[in-house]
């Protein structure tokens, strides 16, 4: 699971438009070179910056091949996501970078410029569908002068293929919109274009799994019809996504020869046997060993693993991220995850929906060395995984929060948002001092109490199952609530991880409710629907108390000059709100009440005030800071002496084209 797959820390969990210039020193971000160039380059709605590796040169030779192995495999398997984004994507790719690279025109040409744009807009999204809001991106340009630039480049691509740049077939990427036919209307490739919701519900609902330790049937593969009757195609060697998934196993093995720990070489040779069967019993198998698997600077995430793009949530995204440990940053969070159980025991929960016992939460900081799939360009700032719900339980977890990233979305420049949507100067002040810290403790709490909470009660389905389309964005609102409830708990300060517990869940508070009211809309075109799952909890969470708090004036709607603001007047009672919220979602999720969930997400989380939607793109549009962001991975390139690595060098790329370019070219194994 991760904690807001986000794009840029202006709107990341609470603490929104943080300045990280004044972190504490208990939680102070990895040192990093003081002159470095963080922006890379922004267009449309966009920034792209880059990021350091801090620890790098901590590491001994066999450790960086370990990470330089990682990375490759990682790699390797990029153009997976743009097939499972949309079937037409890696043909629409291979055409749009040719007619790039090819063109020899005018390109100071106003429909250039827009076709550049474009492309760079699909790079990021890895698709022609936004990353973030699911629609298909409008290119500046007409039918008419793209087919001038294919002409001019001798460039040839299906028209059936191209058209879709320009029609409104496939129009948004997943489509959960009440009363529509969810994976009918998804242009995502996990289905057959003639497989119905129904269908694919009820063949994965027909498959027989152990009742105790069932495998998270259809998370990788396809699912097509074939003379009229439902198959599956398997991610593996020799099925679908074969020729890429050879090169990843490839570097898995390489990566094995150096592995760390006995844990380590078991995990991936346990991946590799994933990767050569499609075995989801062996996927099982592989997250065990993984999640117990703690020793060691080096790690990893990979494989096919958030459902969040499936529509009806079995299939998962490919994605990978490298990382090496924070050592002083992760011994803090130890404080956190040693006291688990206690967090459990005094939260809000029906004592039925308790866990008797916390298993194994491991919470470290990592510093990202490289990424690649569904994690890149767009990067979450933490993961907790195995995400099977019976592994958690039994075998525990891992949860990391990726502290360079965050250090490189503080470090690229603040934008003037904060000072524009915040109510006071008080409260503004409070975000510059502790909402840099208040962020990273809810990540951390989202991630290691959030998601290891709670039981689900017996002869209950999974979430997937009882919740159905609603289950990704209950459970994100359900850890977000953990975080808050507890985000204004002196606990915090007895356990030395801040230094006034009352400031910093103030500043968490504000910036949380600032977040899901109001900030947030500047992500979407006007008129649109919130779809995108953290964006629907953060306005649910927000909205349902806001709402529950109206007869005790808990938070105040402003407006002033013109201007509409929320300002909390009862940090106390809102926080009693939020545990109450926390307690139904839980029951929510441990009861499998579907019809609960439907009309939490749909009457709070889902549609938008269009005037009060107006008014924030209005007063948005004087800030030129792009509303999304993400990175371009820094270059390991091993330092040869016959067969023999005996060194690395890391370059950071000079442009994002260029980036994408080279990963086309070296890595495009599908195209």
């Amino acid at each position: 699971m991760k904690y807001v797959k986000i794009t840029s820390l202006l709107f990341a969990g609470m603490a929104l438009f943080s300045c990280k210039d004044n972190v504490p020193e208990s939680m102070e971000a990895p040192v990093e070179e003081v002159n470095f160039s963080y922006n890379v380059t922004e267009f449309a709605d966009i920034g792209v910056l880059r990021y350091q590796i801090p620890g790098w040169d901590e590491l001994d030779l066999k450790q960086q091949k370990l990470v330089y192995y990682l990375t490759q495999a990682g790699l390797s398997g990029r153009d997976i996501i743009w097939d499972q984004n949309y079937r037409h994507n890696l043909a629409l790719r291979k055409g749009l970078e040719s007619i790039y690279i090819n063109y020899s025109g005018d390109k100071n040409d106003k429909d250039w410029k827009e076709f550049e744009t474009y492309l760079h807009r699909v790079w990021f999204a890895n698709g022609i569908h936004h990353h973030y809001s699911m629609d298909k991106m409008k290119p500046g340009f007409d039918e008419v002068y793209f087919k001038n630039l294919m002409d001019q480049t001798n460039v040839s691509i299906d028209e059936n293929v191209w058209q879709s740049i320009f029609n409104d077939v496939d129009a948004k990427k997943v489509d959960k919109a009440k009363g529509k036919d969810i994976v009918l209307a998804s242009a995502v490739n996990f289905y057959g274009p003639d497989v119905t919701e129904q269908e694919a519900r009820d063949y994965y609902k027909s498959i027989k799994v152990d009742a105790n330790e069932p495998i998270e049937v259809g998370l990788n593969s396809q699912l097509v019809k074939e003379n009229g009757k439902l198959i599956e195609k398997p991610y593996k060697s020799g099925g679908l996504y074969g020729p890429a998934m050879d090169q990843m196993i490839y570097w898995l093995e390489k990566a094995k020869e150096v592995a760390e720990t006995e844990q380590q070489a078991q995990a991936l040779s346990l991946l590799i046997e994933y990767y050569q069967t499609g075995d989801l019993h062996k996927w099982d198998e592989y997250a065990i060993v993984w999640a117990k698997s703690t020793e060691g600077a080096v790690d990893w995430i990979t494989g096919f693993v958030e459902v969040y793009n499936d529509p009806i949530a079995y299939k998962g995204s490919y994605e990978t991220i490298v990382q090496i440990k924070d050592f002083d940053m992760s011994r803090k969070m130890e404080v956190l995850s040693g006291n688990a159980q206690w967090f459990e025991d005094n939260s809000p929960l029906m004592q039925e929906h308790k866990k008797e016992k916390v298993t194994g939460v491991s919470y470290k900081t990592v510093n990202v060395a490289g990424e690649a799939g569904d994690a890149s360009p767009a990067t979450p700032i933490g993961v907790n995984l195995p995400n099977n719900v019976w592994i958690r339980e039994v075998h525990g977890s891992k949860s990391v929060s990726l502290g360079n990233i965050i250090a490189a979305y503080g470090s690229a420049g603040s934008s003037g948002r904060l000072e524009e949507f915040a109510h006071d100067e008080e409260e503004v002040a409070l975000e510059k001092e502790y909402g840099a810290l208040a962020d990273k403790l809810h990540t951390a709490l989202h991630e290691v109490i959030g998601h290891a909470s709670g039981q689900i009660n017996k002869g209950v389905g999974t979430p997937k199952e009882t919740l159905k389309s609603y289950k990704s964005t209950i459970e994100e609102g359900r850890a977000d609530l953990f975080g808050l409830y507890y985000l204004m708990d002196p606990k915090l300060e007895e356990l030395g991880l801040v230094k006034d517990w009352k400031k910093t869940g103030t500043a968490a508070y504000d910036g949380y409710i600032r977040n899901g009211l109001v900030s947030q809309l500047v992500r979407l075109e006007l008129g649109q629907d919130v779809e995108e799952d953290h964006m629907r909890n953060r306005q649910w969470v927000s909205a349902w108390v806001y709402e529950k708090g109206l007869e005790g004036n808990v938070i105040k709607k402003v407006t002033k000059n013109g201007k509409t603001y929320y300002d909390i007047q009862d940090y106390d009672k809102l926080r009693e709100l939020f545990g109450e919220l926390l307690r139904e979602t839980q029951r929510i999720t441990s009861e499998g009440d579907f019809e609960a969930a439907q009309a939490l997400v749909e009457g709070y989380g889902v549609k938008v005030d269009q005037e009060l939607h107006q008014e924030v793109l209005e007063r948005n549009s004087q800030f030129k800071t792009p509303a999304y962001r993400g990175f371009v991975n820094p270059v390991i390139t091993p330092v040869m002496e016959g067969n023999e690595i005996t060194g690395f060098t890391i370059e950071q790329p000079e442009t994002f084209a260029e980036q994408m370019l080279m990963y086309s070219k070296n890595y495009g194994f599908l195209d």
